[in-house]
């Protein structure tokens, strides 16, 4: 569609295609010291899981030694990393977390 400018001249409407951002999984690895039942509370504070689904994923976890907690964009993925690494720091666990592209 164009429109026409008062000097004349025609101007073309441009659309451009906007790709959605890049995702990225949210993963908790598995180590031999961090209490299980911390898990669950980390999975439940930091990612909003309920007791039975933070359940699964820790026993995942800790099955095949790591599980993957959420898909988000990279600023919200890396952010929770963030506050999983704190609260297992701030606990004295070596808990680690990590993300990858999808």
């Amino acid at each position: 569609m164009a429109n026409q400018q008062q000097d004349g001249s025609l101007l073309e409407v441009v659309k451009t295609r906007l790709k959605p951002p890049p995702l990225y999984k949210v993963l908790l690895l598995n180590d031999d010291y961090t209490p299980m039942d911390f898990v669950v509370v980390v999975l439940q504070t930091v990612f909003a899981m309920s007791r039975e689904k933070a359940t699964q994923v820790m026993l995942q976890v800790h099955r095949e030694g790591m599980g993957v907690c959420g898909t988000y964009t990279r600023e919200v993925a890396a952010a929770k990393v963030d506050q999983v690494v704190d609260l297992a720091r701030k606990h004295q666990h070596p808990l680690q977390c990590t993300m990858e592209e999808t």
